[in-house]
């Protein structure tokens, strides 16, 4: 069951973080879902360094604001890789 509620909220952050980078368009919910958990394990290791703890076995709102982050940073990179800049 947690596979299936990491794979609906990976999916939902993926969004949101395409969303916020104006990636929308070029993504589809296969690369939300990609997105939307490996953006969670980046912001989990942001948030140690910030020291907000969070672990990805407890649903928190800071655990999600963190996957978010995680999420846009991920794109971020991407759009740096990509076309040479961040949008």
């Amino acid at each position: 069951m947690a596979w299936i509620i990491a794979i609906i909220v990976g999916g939902i952050i993926g969004w949101l973080a395409s969303l916020v980078m104006n990636r929308d368009a070029s993504m589809g919910i296969f690369w939300n879902i990609i997105v939307g958990i490996v953006g969670s394990f980046i912001g989990k290791f942001i948030g140690s360094l910030i020291g907000v703890g969070s672990t990805l076995t407890e649903f928190s709102v800071p655990g999600l604001l963190m996957s978010l982050l995680g999420a846009i940073v991920l794109l971020g990179i991407a759009n740096m890789v990509q076309r040479g800049r961040v949008r």
